[in-house]
């Protein structure tokens, strides 16, 4: 009865591990770089400028634009006039207007404003034009600059996926050599008890025990770190993930595809930033230039008062709203005038003058881009040859660690050497079976760091 029950836990438990495994779901490289594409802040905030710096140039053209203000106003007051010079600092000053009289009076009436103006500055040498295209190169550079966050997002989560997938092949590693040294133990144990061993056998195999469960833990936190790594980079909580580990258990088959490193999203945003700071000066050289402007005033008046209105006839005025408001005369005014300010180009000058310095310093930090990535695709073919003859020589490493391993264990247990030699074999198999682990990770790390270099994410991804 014991013995169904027992078995009943067993199946129990088993079921509940299977539909746990089920439940979570595979993360796939493609799945993790789509969800930090969408979700990592930094890409959301670039975009978020990117679109703003898009609206800034149907802004642009539209300042080309004449203004165009409508006025109406409708006020109440008295017309005291004043023979003397009047200036109205920051139009603070009121601007009634009639006879002047020998005395003050408070007669007041109603009165209004209509008014409809335009100010067009039709043309300025260019400057318009120039306005839009500054505003349109810096539209440029900030797409570019999301294309690239975007890039180097793909480049970072790729990374820290492989590093994760090391990660967690390395704890099984270290999972199977606790396995395997405390199997051992078990045969070193009963050598002791048996007589047929020394006791301090019994003793170093318990070291050995506790040795590999150091390093399991320590593998064990480097997975953490490193699946916490992942979570932020995907901008997701920290969680345990379960990753694709099919394609990293073959060569990826194309390994000499490379990229025009002209179209780099990198050098791209390099140069956008350049070709701004050159479209900024020509904007500032057209400041240099006068401006010819277009004015048209559309004027309409209404008052209370009378056009008799004087000191003999202090009564020809009305208090009543609609005859102070309803417009009675009309005037209009167009002009056309050019307005240059000489001393600005001495101004313009120095400025222009310290863009082009800008855009000589962006220039070199593009020409440095480019040398280092230059440097980072050469280095990428070197790495890649490496990490394939590593690839190619581990399975042999392996294999030999493994058959050494084997044959000490067995010479152990009938008598013929010693705990050392085992132990030495342990650690030879050890450290094979975590450079296979490493190097099948290297090729993928590698052909990353080339599609890194040449600023083409797919000649990563085809491979999946």
């Amino acid at each position: 009865m014991f013995g169904k029950k027992y078995w009943g836990f067993i199946l129990l438990f088993i079921f509940i591990n299977i539909h746990l495994l089920s439940a979570q779901q595979t993360l796939t490289l493609k799945d993790a770089i789509q969800t930090a594409v969408n979700n990592y802040g930094t890409i959301k905030a670039k975009a978020s400028y990117a679109d703003a710096s898009k609206t800034s140039v149907t802004q642009a053209k539209r300042d080309y634009l004449p203004n165009l203000n409508l006025s109406a106003q409708q006020d109440y007051g008295t017309i005291n006039g004043q023979n003397g010079p009047l200036y109205g600092f920051g139009g603070l000053a009121a601007s009634s207007s009639g006879q002047p009289l020998p005395d003050q009076n408070w007669n007041a009436a109603f009165g209004a404003l209509y008014l409809t103006n335009i100010n067009w500055d039709f043309f300025a040498f260019g400057r318009a034009k120039e306005k839009i295209r500054t505003a349109q190169a810096v539209a440029t550079r900030d797409n570019n600059d999301w294309q690239q966050e975007i890039f180097q997002q793909e480049v970072k989560v790729a990374a820290a996926y492989l590093n994760l997938l090391a990660a967690q092949k390395l704890t099984l590693s270290y999972q199977k050599n606790l396995n395997r040294a405390d199997t051992f133990r078990h045969v070193v144990v009963t050598r002791v008890k048996n007589g047929l061993a020394p006791g301090v056998d019994s003793s170093q195999a318990n070291a050995e025990v506790s040795s590999a469960k150091i390093q399991l833990t320590r593998a064990v936190d480097f997975e953490q770190t490193q699946a916490n790594q992942l979570a932020v980079l995907m901008g997701v909580p920290a969680q345990s993930f379960a990753l694709d580990t099919f394609f990293v258990a073959r060569v990826p088959a194309i390994m000499n595809d490379t990229a025009a490193l002209s179209n780099h999203p990198i050098l791209q945003w390099y140069k956008s930033r350049v070709l701004l700071s050159d479209e900024q000066a020509k904007y500032f050289k057209t400041f240099n230039f006068p401006v010819f402007s277009l004015v048209g005033v559309l004027q309409t008046r209404g008052s209370g008062f009378d056009a008799t209105y004087s000191a003999q006839h202090l009564d020809a005025y009305s208090q009543a709203y609609w005859d102070g408001i309803k417009p009675t005369r009309t005037n209009y005014l167009i002009g056309l005038g050019i307005s240059w300010n000489f001393t600005q180009t001495l101004r313009i000058s120095q400025q222009v003058k310290s863009q082009k310095q800008i855009s000589k310093g962006l220039q070199a930090e593009y020409d440095l881009a480019d040398q280092q990535l230059h440097a980072q695709l050469a280095l990428s073919e070197t790495r890649i040859q490496n990490a394939l003859d590593n690839y190619n020589e581990v399975p042999v490493q392996v294999k030999a660690a493994s058959d050494a391993f084997l044959q000490k264990t067995v010479l152990y247990r009938n008598g013929l050497t010693n705990l050392v030699d085992v132990t030495q074999a342990l650690y030879v198999l050890v450290r094979a079976e975590t450079d296979r682990d490493i190097a099948y990770s290297n090729v993928w790390q590698a052909l990353l760091l080339k599609a890194s270099a040449s600023g083409d994410f797919n000649l990563f991804a085809k491979e999946l």
